[in-house]
């Protein structure tokens, strides 16, 4: 088990990185292993170490994903997490992750106690909101294309990374428009 070090962190003081270490909890996690279940109210942040995680619904049988986590970021159910709801998804390990929890009322009541870890909360909200924003408009704005090609420049890791099966339901699109879009951007670069 490694200490929290990250760019994610380099904001923070050897003080406040300190303080925020007091109330980290390392967890590992099994492929697939669950981190928090739809219909659970979350009570953490968790920080990716190795390995990556889904967030996840089940639609019906289906499985739709939602967002995938990857090395040296953040990850939580805001909602859940700030209106004390069940989740409406589930957040699970892809492959054996390594991650830091961070128990919501210990943070919240690191954020009374020091003005840094304060400021450090509220930059990682946030960021965890502007994904998500951005997230949202690339599925107003675009078409399953337009995605793809935004997936491709912006988050490249998710292609590397995440299965085909994954990444269609992610871009909700059926495999086979992700296959034929894949083919169009390869032959389009040959």
């Amino acid at each position: 088990m490694s200490a929290l070090s990250n760019k994610s962190f380099a904001s923070l003081s050897e003080d406040g990185y300190s303080l925020l270490m007091s109330i980290a909890e390392f967890k590992k996690l099994k492929k697939a292993e669950v981190l928090l279940h739809e219909s659970q109210v979350c009570k953490h942040v968790y920080f990716v170490e190795t390995g990556y995680l889904k967030a996840m619904h089940n639609n019906d049988g289906k499985e739709v994903n939602l967002s995938f986590t990857f090395p040296g970021n953040f990850t939580t159910n805001l909602k859940s997490l700030r209106n004390a709801v069940p989740s409406g998804y589930n957040i699970q390990a892809c492959k054996p992750a390594m991650v830091w929890k961070l128990e919501k009322d210990k943070l919240f009541d690191l954020y009374t106690q020091s003005p840094e870890i304060g400021a450090f909360g509220r930059n990682l909200l946030e960021q965890l909101l502007i994904v998500q924003e951005e997230h949202a408009n690339i599925f107003k704005l675009n078409t399953p294309a337009e995605r793809y090609q935004y997936i491709l420049t912006h988050n490249p890791e998710l292609l590397q990374k995440v299965s085909l099966t994954d990444l269609a339901s992610y871009l909700a699109i059926s495999r086979e428009t992700l296959s034929r879009i894949r083919k169009k951007y390869s032959s389009s670069i040959l």
